[in-house]
């Protein structure tokens, strides 16, 4: 085998062996992200232009999010804000959509007392989607129920929905769940509950 021939094949390999390199590089970025990103990852796929345009969208979540300070709650703030969520359910009852927008009020509280900035929504969305992704779907779908609410679309069971959604996130942010499983009930005409009754 002559030099030039060595030469040839080395060249080959070192390239052949950067290109898996690089692969294995791009394909453990990848799985990261969809892994710190669950749906959300699908979701920004879905409105880019490419799956690389995606990522690096991603990625700079990533970076802005490491620049908050975010703040662990305190067990006396997570006992308000627990309380404050008993609160709303039983108000609930009586006055769903007055309930629907102290929910997303007291949200907005918790997310501002945790150190994301509670400005534009979709920037919101964006800085909580590195920590809370398994979450927003139901975070969209509250603020897309409150603000038909606003207008005078909403049902009461859509308005029941949206504390469900309203509630995901927030557990999500206090890290427990404040009431357990229990969803807020509705008044019907012929019950003989009320708020106290629960």
């Amino acid at each position: 085998m002559s030099p030039t021939q060595v030469v040839v094949i080395v060249i080959v390999v070192v390239v052949v062996v950067a290109a898996l390199v690089a692969f294995a590089v791009v394909a453990n970025r990848r799985r990261a992200l969809r892994q710190r990103f669950g749906p959300e990852y699908d979701r920004a796929v879905e409105e880019q232009d490419s799956r690389g345009a995606a990522e690096r969208e991603l990625r700079e979540r990533e970076r802005r999010h490491a620049e908050l300070e975010l703040t662990p709650l305190s067990p006396e703030s997570r006992a308000r804000y627990a309380a404050a969520w008993e609160d709303l359910q039983v108000r609930f009852v009586d006055s769903p959509a007055e309930t629907v927008g102290d929910a997303d009020e007291l949200v907005s509280r918790l997310i501002a007392e945790r150190g994301y900035p509670t400005g534009d929504f979709s920037d919101q969305i964006a800085h909580l989607s590195v920590e809370h992704a398994r979450t927003l779907t139901h975070y969209r779908d509250a603020h897309e129920i409150r603000q038909r609410n606003e207008r005078g679309e909403a049902g009461t069971e859509d308005l029941r929905q949206a504390l469900v959604h309203y509630r995901a996130l927030f557990a999500d942010l206090l890290g427990e769940d404040p009431v357990g499983q229990r969803a807020p009930e509705q008044r019907h005409p012929d019950s003989e509950h009320d708020a106290t009754s629960r």
